[in-house]
């Protein structure tokens, strides 16, 4: 399970720049949602690297789930960033989650912009752990 971490790395990968194709066409939602699943992906690529088994959906709950087996409280710096991104899971997809309207009607550049970085921040992180020079 220990190398199990390069391919959820190279996903969360992917899915970060899938995130940055959505923004620049201003699918905002979309690019929400994505930047949730590039930084889910990369910290269950942390867990993989312990060789703990990464389930559930939450970002900080993950990255709580790390710092406490790795004792790298260094990671806590990332929880905020994991906040902000947790915040997409949700509503980025569906219109019910909404008093009215839409979701993608709901999300602007900014938002998009704002998630993408804390995508950035997360996997910069993770690839300085696991993939040390």
């Amino acid at each position: 399970m220990r190398e199990e971490w390069r391919r959820w790395l190279d996903e969360a990968r992917w899915d970060l720049e899938t995130a940055k194709i959505l923004h620049q066409n201003g699918r905002y939602n979309a690019a929400c949602f994505y930047a949730h699943q590039a930084g889910e992906k990369a910290v269950k690529a942390l867990l993989y690297g312990l060789n703990e088994a990464a389930w559930g959906h939450s970002i900080r709950i993950l990255l709580e789930r790390y710092v406490e087996k790795s004792g790298d409280h260094h990671a806590e710096d990332l929880l905020n960033e994991a906040r902000e991104l947790d915040r997409h899971y949700i509503p980025s997809r569906y219109p019910n989650a909404h008093p009215s309207g839409t979701a993608h009607e709901a999300y602007d550049l900014e938002t998009s912009k704002n998630a993408i970085n804390c995508a950035e921040r997360i996997l910069r992180y993770v690839s300085e752990r696991l993939e040390p020079r």
